[in-house]
């Protein structure tokens, strides 16, 4: 996919208040130091479209983008460790679960977790969660540019080990890298294909 044109549509503090979902939308979701901003503009070829911050949960607000003009990337508030209260994390998961569950025209959910890591049990209860809840989803390591090929790829089979301990079939799964703009092109094609499918059935988001 060749991107062509990147809009910030809007801020939203609940899934109510979001665009209309007449378009086909694809949401960036991890815990809060993830580099989840950072891969959202490596893969829109756009330096500052998603905010970063050194500062982890940066982002707070479910924040839509308008992508060549046919598809909505989402970048939604991190779960986890962030430098906030108690009382506004939950907030930022009352607002990802609304959003997730309700949202009519959320076609995928790519969640993202640090390659560095062994798995995260807040990650894999998350993951978890999205399976009980029939949420279609991804997953995407980042930061694979920090370890050696080798190492993150003993670490992706580490996470396919444990999730296969509870499932039958796993979600596909990217290697990404920001800084080295690795697997971004991976993504874009997996949401090309599925535009094109959806173009081709005909359906239509209300």
């Amino acid at each position: 996919m060749v991107i062509k044109t990147t809009e910030f549509v809007k801020s939203s503090g609940k899934w109510q208040e979001c665009p209309e979902p007449n378009l086909p939308e694809y949401a960036f979701i991890g815990r809060s130091n993830v580099g989840k901003s950072s891969l959202i503009n490596a893969m829109m070829n756009h330096k500052d479209l998603a905010k970063t911050s050194q500062t982890p949960g940066k982002t707070q607000l479910i924040n839509h983008f308008l992508i060549n003009e046919s598809w909505y990337l989402t970048d939604l508030p991190g779960y986890g460790y962030a430098r906030v209260s108690k009382s506004m994390r939950k907030d930022f998961e009352k607002i990802n679960t609304n959003y997730i569950l309700n949202r009519p025209n959320l076609v995928n959910l790519f969640v993202l977790v640090d390659s560095r890591h062994t798995p995260q049990q807040i990650d894999i209860e998350f993951i978890e969660w999205c399976g009980e809840s029939d949420i279609p989803f991804s997953i995407v390591f980042t930061k694979a540019d920090k370890l050696k090929p080798n190492t993150v790829n003993a670490n992706v089979e580490v996470y396919r080990n444990e999730l296969l301990k509870t499932w039958e079939e796993l979600p596909d799964m990217y290697v990404t890298s920001a800084e080295k703009k690795i697997g971004g092109d991976e993504i874009l094609d997996f949401i090309t294909k599925t535009n094109e499918l959806l173009t081709k059935n005909k359906v239509k988001f209300e």
